[in-house]
C-alpha cells in the first residue's frame, strides 16, 4: 500500500486531474460501500490481504477470489479496494435518450 508521498508521486506520474486525485483519495480512505451478500450459488468470504493490511471481500470463489490472488501478487498493482463507492454510468439508448444508473464495481485497482 502506498504512503501519501508515494501516492502523490504516482498521481503525478499518471498525470491525473485534480478531480481524479480527489476521487481516488476518497476511495482510498473510505470503507467498502457495501457488504457482499451470498446467494444460493455464491461463496462469500474475506481474504486477509497482506498487501492492503485489511480483509478484502469476495462474492465468488471461482472468479473474484482468484482475481484477488492475482492482484495481491501482481507487481504492477499498487493497491486494490473492494466495493468502492458507486459510479454513475450513462449511455445513449436506441431512441437517443440519455440513460443513467449507478453501479458499484467489485474492485478498484491502482
Amino acid at each position: 500500500m502506498l504512503n501519501n508521498l508515494d501516492f502523490n508521486r504516482w498521481c503525478t506520474k499518471q498525470k491525473l486531474s485534480e478531480e481524479a486525485i480527489a476521487l481516488i483519495s476518497r476511495i482510498r480512505t473510505s470503507e467498502p460501500s457495501r457488504r457482499v451478500g451470498g446467494g444460493r450459488k455464491n461463496v462469500v468470504g474475506a481474504y486477509p490481504s497482506k498487501r492492503m493490511g485489511v480483509s478484502i471481500q469476495f462474492e465468488s470463489h471461482k472468479v473474484e477470489l482468484p482475481g484477488i490472488y492475482l492482484k495481491e501478487h501482481d507487481f504492477n498493482v499498487e493497491e486494490y479496494y473492494d466495493q468502492p463507492p458507486a459510479i454513475k454510468l450513462t449511455y445513449n439508448s436506441r431512441k437517443d435518450r440519455v440513460v443513467g444508473f449507478y453501479h458499484t464495481p467489485d474492485y478498484f485497482v491502482l
